[in-house]
Formats: C-alpha cells, structure tokens, sequence
C-alpha cells in the first residue's frame, strides 16, 4: 500500500461453490441439487458463514480489495442450470461481495469455464472485476458486458504453444479492439507454460507493450 498499490486479500480458491463439492464430492453434490435435498441448504449456510468470517477479517485488516476464485463454468457451460445457481448460489455471492461493497472494497473474481448466462447477476451481486477464460466464453459474447465491468481476461493458453506468432498477435489484438473500454477497462493475462515456444513468448511480450 505504501509503495501506491492497493492492499489486497484473498479467500481460499474455490470458497463457495467448488468447496460445497468438495465436502459432499461433485456427484452428490449434483444430485443434492436435482432433488432439492433439504440439508443442502444447511452446508451452504456453513460455508457461507465461514466465508463471511474470512472476508469481514480481511477488511478489519485494511484490505482494499479481495481476490475471489470459484471455478462455476465447464467448457462447455454450466454444471448447473442457471435457475439452480440462482436459487441456491447466488444470494451467497450477494452477501459476500455486499460486505465488501458496503466497506468499499473492490471484489475480484476468477472463473475458469463457461459462465456467460450468470455474468450480469456476478455483476448484481457486486463484482468489480472478472477474469475469465476466453476459450470458454468467446469474445463476441464478453463482449455484451464491456462497459459494464472491468474484464481481466485470461487469453488463451491453449493457443500458445501451437500458433505461429502471427496468430498470438492476432488473438491479443482482437482481444483488445472487443474488449476495451473505458468505462469499465480492460486488463490481459497472458501464462505461459514451459511449453510455449520463446518466438510466442516474445510476440506476447511485443504486442502487449
């Protein structure tokens, strides 16, 4: 914070929806939510006050914004209907993120798969900044939300090691003349495995500059 940045916090990746499979594993959890099982609804308002716990501690600490990673999306869609996700998850997310918007504290989410059909009610719920995963989402569709919210888009990995450098430029600068705005802003991620040629790490490099 004294060097200019903003003093920051995390909660554990997968705080809320990846955590309710982990305790009762991802195919009971499924089958939790497809037949409405009423103790359902007792482990979420555990895990739930558990979290509020972690993010009220970070903001009696100082934190000016708080990292939040929950991986909702497959790559293809989402492993739950949109309705089940709001009826059970989302007034989590409300309360959660309503805590750090009251004390004024930027919330940061990370999403890996798809997750198109929930981002306007991530941004309800008070979303300030979401990474996704291009790959899962496309850029014609996130588009729909520039301006809306800042986008920190994870470009896409999987191209990397394969394309030709003229391709990963390409694929950045569409990235940049879909998404930017300035109203909401634009930030790219570019991670390279070692298994990305030093010709593309050197493209990435030169067209994000």
């Amino acid at each position: 914070k004294k060097q200019g940045d903003l003093a920051s916090g995390s909660l554990v990746h997968g705080f809320m929806y990846m955590w309710l499979y982990y305790l009762r594993g991802f195919n009971n959890f499924m089958l939790d939510i497809g037949s409405r099982e009423p103790k359902l609804n007792h482990l979420i308002e555990m895990v739930l006050d558990y979290n509020l716990k972690l993010v009220n501690k970070w903001i009696e600490i100082g934190a000016e914004a708080i990292y939040f990673g929950d991986d909702l999306g497959t790559q293809k869609s989402l492993p739950i209907s949109p309705a089940d996700w709001r009826k059970y998850l989302k007034p989590c997310y409300r309360k959660i993120f309503g805590v750090c918007q009251d004390a004024g504290v930027y919330v940061y989410l990370h999403s890996d798969g798809h997750i198109l059909e929930i981002i306007d009610d991530l941004i309800e719920c008070g979303v300030n900044i979401i990474n996704p995963q291009i790959r899962a989402n496309g850029f014609e569709e996130l588009a729909k939300f520039k301006g809306k919210i800042c986008i920190h888009l994870d470009l896409d990995r999987q191209l990397f090691p394969f394309a030709r450098p003229e391709e990963i430029k390409s694929h950045i600068q569409e990235a940049v003349n879909k998404l930017n705005s300035q109203e909401g802003g634009l930030m790219l991620h570019a991670e390279c495995e070692p298994d990305v040629p030093l010709e593309n790490i050197e493209a990435i490099c030169q067209v994000l500059e």
